[in-house]
C-alpha cells in the first residue's frame, strides 16, 4: 500500500496497482512479472553501490548533452516530470541548474541501489517494469526515456507505455540508444564490436573497469550489437498513431543544440575507422551512433489501441 511518504504519487498510481506497492528505503516498488536476464542485469549493475555511483559520475553528463536536451525540453519548472529508466538519476544531474525543479519528478528503474541514489538527488524513485507501469495514463507534461530503450525487452512495449502516460501537449524525449543503421550487420562489424571490450578493460573505460563490472554492463544492453537498436519506423509506427507528432535527429553524441539543424556532430576516430572498415559511411545520418526523438502528443483525443 501507499504510504504517507508517498501520498504525492498517489493520483498518478492506477487504481488496480496501487494495493500492490510495497515500500523499502523510501523506494516505492511494484512487483515485476517476469524477471528476465535482461532485467535482473540491469537490477544489479545499477544497483551495485560503486557502479551506479561511477555511472552517475560519468555518464550523461557533458555539455552538449546539456545544451541539447534543456533546449528541446525547455523549463521543467512546476511540471510534472517521468524519467523512465533513470538509473542513479543522471538526466536530472545534468539539467537541473539548465531547466529548474519540476513540481513532481518521477525516477522508475529496475535497480532499487540506483533508485537510492536518484532520490538524494531529488527523484520520487519507484521500482517498477518500464513495459508495464503502474501509472495512469495522461498525466506527464515531459516524459525521459534516455538511454534506456536498448536496455529493455521490448523496447516497443516500453516506447508505447512511455506514451501513454504523456498528457496531451505533452513531451515524450529519448536519446542515446543505438541506431541500428550505425554498423553494418556482418562478420567485420561483429568481430570490431567484440575485440573493442579488451581495449575498454585495458583503458578502464567507464563501465569496464574489471573484467566483473564489464560482465554486467555488457549483459544490460539488450539491444546493442550490430544489426539491432533504433530506427525511424520503430519511432513513427509506435507514436503516430497514439496521436504523436514524432521528429526524430540522429547524432554521435558531440552535438548540441545544432541537432536540431541536423546536424549529427563528429564520432570519435576509433568509432569512425571501424565504421569505414565494416562498410558506414560515419559521415552520413544513417552511420550516427545514436537517434534522439522528440515527439508531442496531439491535444486532440486519440484512441491509444490502434
Amino acid at each position: 500500500m501507499l504510504t504517507r511518504n508517498h501520498t504525492s504519487l498517489e493520483p498518478f498510481i492506477s487504481v488496480e496497482q496501487q494495493p500492490l506497492a510495497t515500500r523499502k528505503d523510501e523506494v516505492l516498488s511494484f512487483p515485476i512479472d517476469h524477471l528476465s536476464p535482461g532485467i535482473e542485469a540491469n537490477a544489479y549493475y545499477f544497483g551495485h553501490p560503486e557502479w551506479a555511483k561511477n555511472y552517475l559520475d560519468a555518464v550523461h553528463r557533458d555539455r552538449e548533452f546539456q545544451e541539447r536536451w534543456s533546449t528541446i525540453t525547455g523549463s521543467w519548472q512546476d511540471k510534472i516530470v517521468v524519467d523512465i529508466g533513470c538509473g542513479p538519476g543522471n538526466v536530472f544531474a545534468a539539467l537541473r541548474d539548465h531547466c529548474g525543479v519540476p513540481n513532481h519528478l518521477i525516477g522508475v528503474d529496475v535497480a532499487h541501489g540506483g533508485l537510492k541514489i536518484a532520490a538524494e538527488l531529488g527523484y520520487t524513485p519507484v521500482l517498477a517494469d518500464a513495459q508495464r507501469l503502474p501509472f495512469i495514463s495522461e498525466f506527464a507534461d515531459i516524459v525521459v526515456i534516455n538511454g534506456t530503450l536498448h536496455h529493455c525487452d521490448d523496447m516497443r512495449q516500453v516506447l508505447r507505455e512511455a506514451a501513454r502516460i504523456v498528457r496531451p501537449g505533452g513531451l515524450l524525449i529519448t536519446d542515446h540508444d543505438l541506431q541500428k543503421t550505425m554498423w553494418s550487420n556482418n562478420r567485420i562489424a561483429h568481430w570490431l564490436w567484440n575485440v573493442r571490450l579488451p581495449l575498454y578493460r585495458l583503458l578502464k573505460r567507464g563501465g569496464h573497469a574489471t573484467s566483473e563490472e564489464q560482465k554486467w554492463m555488457v549483459a544490460t544492453e539488450v539491444h546493442h550489437s550490430p544489426g539491432d537498436g533504433v530506427t525511424p519506423e520503430f519511432f513513427y509506427s509506435t507514436l503516430e498513431p497514439m496521436g504523436f507528432s514524432v521528429k526524430l535527429f540522429p547524432h554521435n553524441r558531440t552535438a548540441g543544440a545544432d541537432v536540431l539543424q541536423g546536424r549529427c556532430g563528429r564520432s570519435s576516430w576509433n568509432i569512425r575507422l571501424a565504421q569505414w572498415l565494416s562498410g558506414v559511411n560515419p559521415n552520413s545520418a544513417e552511420g550516427a551512433l545514436v537517434m534522439m526523438c522528440v515527439a508531442q502528443r496531439s491535444l486532440i483525443p486519440q484512441d491509444d489501441t490502434l
